[in-house]
């Protein structure tokens, strides 16, 4: 409605990818001049160097984050229809994974206050026919991965990670995606590592596992026109590939950036009792997004766009109720997922931004409560 008074937008990619264009021309060119396309040079060094920042053993470049999750719970060979542990309030890419994997996805309810699936929330929806757990690592913010791993191991189920909004957080040491068995990332363009097009990966530390994806996301093949498995055409792209490694190099900046305006936000809006504010404590957050929930959600929304403020919402439907999964959940609620997805507004966090948009919008938020 407001969109042409935007001044301070929720993102800019031009301005965030601005520091790098004549890399990027330069990464292209060489791409382009080297005659290989697919799974070349770049894709290996990216792979090596990713596995290396997270200290793992393995990881294998794929398409999409989507095909890293589909992938990613292929490989187990579950028996076809098992159910799979699925946080109720993420978004929808985590179900289409279970189904288009051939799997059930079982909704699990997250904590309120972090947003996240715990034990808690895993011991309600659990049974004997439960395979595996996704573990859903929102907004920036680790699940609590020591306790679920527990609970996994006590219950023989596989651990699959979505690292889709938490590159680089950590628990304890151990970064996101080395937890479980496997962790999924995405490399969507808005992410903390962003490509300049849909690409995804898949770590590991299971050699066995490692191999088994290599073939799966090329067509179920290790050798050419030798397919083992019924697989996917899903290889990282040699020039994303490129374009990550160049980005890869830049991932501790990018963090320190976004917690540094996070930290503006925490000071600025804390005391605000209608707002609550993303919860901190004890955890190593990276920020992909900065969430917080308001039962005047929409109004807040509306007043930030008309003094020039852009926002999102992460996200305005629950998996549930979408029209083309409704009839998976028939008669089951979800109210604190319901609850979240009605108050929960994410505002701007991107590198672009300075110090003073964030103050600038934060003194918005205090006038809008104040009146």
């Amino acid at each position: 409605m407001f969109m042409n008074h935007i001044k301070i937008p929720y993102e800019n990619l031009k301005r965030v990818n601005e520091k790098y264009f004549k890399d990027l021309e330069l990464h292209s060119k060489n791409v382009i001049e080297s005659g290989w396309y697919i799974l070349g040079e770049n894709v290996r060094e990216f792979e090596n160097e990713f596995a290396q920042v997270n200290n793992i053993e393995y990881c294998v470049g794929v398409a999409s984050g989507l095909d890293a999750l589909v992938i990613g719970l292929a490989v187990f060979d579950f028996p076809k229809g098992a159910k799979i542990l699925v946080p109720s309030n993420a978004y929808i890419a985590c179900v289409l994974a279970v189904i288009q994997a051939g799997f059930t996805p079982v909704l699990v309810e997250p904590n309120y206050d972090t947003c996240n699936i715990d034990v808690s929330g895993l011991k309600n929806k659990y049974s004997n026919d439960c395979v595996a757990i996704l573990a859903v690592h929102m907004y920036g913010r680790m699940c609590p991965m020591p306790e679920i791993m527990i609970f996994a191991k006590n219950n023989n189920l596989k651990v699959i990670e979505d690292c889709a909004q938490s590159h680089f957080a950590e628990i304890q040491g151990k970064k996101a995606g080395t937890y479980g068995d496997i962790g999924a990332f995405s490399f969507y363009p808005t992410k903390n590592l962003g490509a300049l097009g849909d690409a995804g990966a898949i770590i590991c530390d299971s050699e066995e596992v490692y191999l088994k994806i290599q073939a799966l996301r090329n067509y179920g093949s290790h050798k050419k026109y030798h397919n083992k498995y019924i697989g996917w055409n899903s290889r990282l792209d040699e020039i994303q590939a490129s374009f990550l490694r160049l980005k890869l190099s830049d991932y501790k900046m990018v963090i320190q950036k976004k917690r540094e305006l996070a930290s503006i936000y925490l000071d600025e809006l804390t005391g605000i009792t209608e707002v609550k504010l993303p919860q901190t404590e004890g955890v190593n957050h990276v920020w992909h997004i900065f969430n917080i929930r308001c039962e005047q959600r929409d109004e807040l929304k509306i007043f930030l766009e008309k003094h020039g403020v852009g926002t999102e919402i992460h996200y305005p439907i629950t998996p549930s109720k979408q029209d083309g999964y409704a009839h998976l959940f028939a008669n089951q609620i979800y109210p604190i997922s319901d609850r979240i997805h009605f108050e929960t507004l994410s505002l701007p966090i991107s590198t672009f931004l300075q110090k003073e948009d964030v103050e600038e919008i934060a003194s918005i938020i205090k006038i809008f409560y104040e009146s």
